[in-house]
């Protein structure tokens, strides 16, 4: 393919009994986008993933936007068979993730770097055979007291945060279309 999409992968957890934890806020965003440009998931069986295209603007960029279906700790599973079908370089993929380390609400961009621990990047990194992708991570904040990180990642947004919830995943999307339309420095520097 001489015009490959720009690969954009939501990460989170299929089904209902997740959909609205903190760990899906990949997912979330992912929807977000495909809903604004009216572009509906379908199911890529062969590749366990929901995807929907879309391009931003006239003959703009084309989007490839995706919802892995493997869980998120194995998210390369899904991520890196597209990526070679499509044939997208690791410098054209952008997975959008839940952060612990940055407190709800915020935004950061990064290209390349380590996982953080995060168990989903782990899966896309090792897959993929390099760390050379831009991530966008979704501030989630550290759990409370002494709750447990993967209970506080699989529980549901409080009500405080979904006050904001939706606010914060337009921003997602603005942060996203940013990095694909004008690269991952203008990116940062309108979002942080």
């Amino acid at each position: 393919m001489s015009n490959p999409p720009f690969l954009i992968a939501g990460l989170g957890n299929p089904g209902k009994k997740y959909a609205n934890n903190r760990h899906n806020v990949g997912f979330m965003v992912a929807d977000k986008l495909a809903e604004r440009h009216n572009s509906p998931f379908a199911r890529v069986k062969r590749l366990r993933a929901e995807a929907a295209e879309a391009r931003l603007g006239i003959g703009g960029p084309r989007l490839l936007i995706v919802k892995p279906l493997t869980f998120m700790n194995l998210s390369g599973e899904a991520i890196g068979p597209l990526a070679k079908y499509f044939s997208i370089p690791p410098e054209s993929i952008l997975v959008i993730h839940d952060e612990l380390d940055i407190e709800y609400g915020r935004l950061r961009i990064k290209s390349g770097g380590g996982e953080g621990g995060h168990n989903g990047l782990k899966s896309i990194s090792k897959v993929l055979g390099t760390k050379d992708y831009t991530r966008l991570r979704c501030g989630i904040g550290r759990p409370p007291g002494r709750m447990d990180v993967v209970d506080y990642v699989l529980k549901d947004f409080a009500s405080a945060e979904r006050s904001e919830l939706d606010l914060n995943l337009e921003l997602a999307a603005d942060a996203t279309e940013t990095v694909v339309e004008k690269g991952v420095e203008a990116a940062q520097n309108q979002f942080h």
